[in-house]
């Protein structure tokens, strides 16, 4: 199957592409505002689909509107019919179609053009009126306040919120990839005339800018946001790819003595907690038992033994551990519990608590198993 992609350059042009291009028996052609319009009779002489993503959005001339959004449309539909070709049309309009505003004219004389090109060819055209897009890729400061957000809080640059009430919807780039290939495939979700993308996002101006800054001061907190949320989960992959490159990596906070180390990796509201222990050879940690907090132990590295001791009980349970067989080991609670080290070596230990560790509520009593 032969695939013509106009605006190629763009942001949902270039998430498109590079999912197309890991399919098989796919040959994407591309046409963008670089390129000779002779090109596009090359390039619609034996296409089987159009992805028409070309458009302008932000002209410093008014009049660029028609030119980019209908004239461009005129064209690419002038060149399928001089080459008889009535392959189907998918084509990228907005939301604002719908509104009296230069922009919103021309994507609205672009859907009209194409519904009257449907009538005298009997072609298959299907407009999709995207709502406001985000995810990776996306130029900031731009045309997308998701894409700005995310890339001038990541960077330390301010941004302004007129109104924090304001809703938005939003539909995510993947989301909308999706779609497309469906639509590629024969699959769509038509809606009165309209295709649009089955799942939208929405949410106030003031919510979005709050995740944002939270998923910023992750890195202090050494959290992670509710993912089970499909929004935050796609705003915080959003946010990742808006990192400058020097500062992809943080630190962490080393609780290090004679004993090893303990350092905290990973906490979160409703997962626990997720923490690393290093174990000097000989090293006996722990020797505590707890009420409601349980816990996971897996030695990745080194040799050791975990023991136990029921609480009233004098019988010791030993679980031998290594870095060579991995396996995890279940902390129950009412059992008093240490792990030693028995290696040559440091012995790291990946630990697991269903809860983060709450200094004014510990939950942890010694008691020598």
């Amino acid at each position: 199957m032969k695939v013509l992609i106009t605006g190629s350059r763009g942001f949902i042009a270039k998430n498109l592409i590079i999912t197309l291009q890991q399919m098989k028996n796919i040959d994407v052609v591309t046409f963008d505002r670089n390129d000779e319009l002779e090109k596009l009779d090359l390039c619609t002489k034996d296409c089987d689909f159009v992805f028409h993503l070309a458009g302008v959005n932000r002209p410093q001339d008014v009049e660029e509107f028609t030119r980019g959004n209908y004239g461009l449309t005129s064209r690419l539909l002038n060149s399928l019919k001089k080459n008889e070709n009535k392959c189907p049309v998918l084509f990228s309009s907005s939301i604002q179609a719908m509104l009296d505003n230069p922009y919103g004219k021309s994507k609205k004389a672009g859907e009209d053009l194409l519904f009257e090109y449907n009538k005298k060819t009997g072609a298959k055209i299907l407009i999709y009126r995207f709502p406001n897009v985000f995810g990776k890729w996306c130029r900031p400061n731009y045309n997308s306040v998701v894409a700005t957000f995310c890339y001038n809080i990541a960077n330390e640059l301010p941004i302004s919120v007129n109104d924090p009430g304001v809703k938005m919807n939003l539909v995510y780039i993947d989301d909308v990839v999706e779609e497309m290939i469906n639509a590629l495939h024969g699959n769509k979700n038509l809606v009165c005339t309209f295709c649009e993308v089955p799942v939208v996002h929405t949410i106030t101006l003031g919510e979005i800018v709050k995740l944002i800054y939270s998923f910023k001061k992750s890195r202090e907190e050494r959290s992670i946001s509710d993912m089970s949320n499909e929004f935050t989960k796609k705003l915080y992959s959003t946010y990742l790819s808006y990192l400058p490159e020097n500062q992809f990596s943080y630190e962490l906070k080393m609780n290090v003595d004679q004993r090893g180390s303990f350092t905290e990796f990973i906490k979160t509201p409703d997962r626990g907690q997720v923490s690393v222990n290093i174990s000097k050879p000989g090293i006996t940690k722990g020797n505590h038992w707890h009420h409601t907090k349980n816990e996971k132990f897996l030695v990745v590295s080194g040799k050791g033994v975990i023991r136990f001791r029921k609480i009233g009980s004098d019988r010791v349970i030993e679980y031998h551990v290594s870095g060579n067989k991995l396996e995890v080991v279940d902390i129950p609670i009412g059992y008093t519990h240490n792990i030693e080290n028995l290696g040559e070596t440091d012995m790291v230990t990946i630990m697991w608590a269903n809860e983060p560790f709450n200094i004014e509520n510990p939950d942890t009593y010694y008691l020598e198993v």
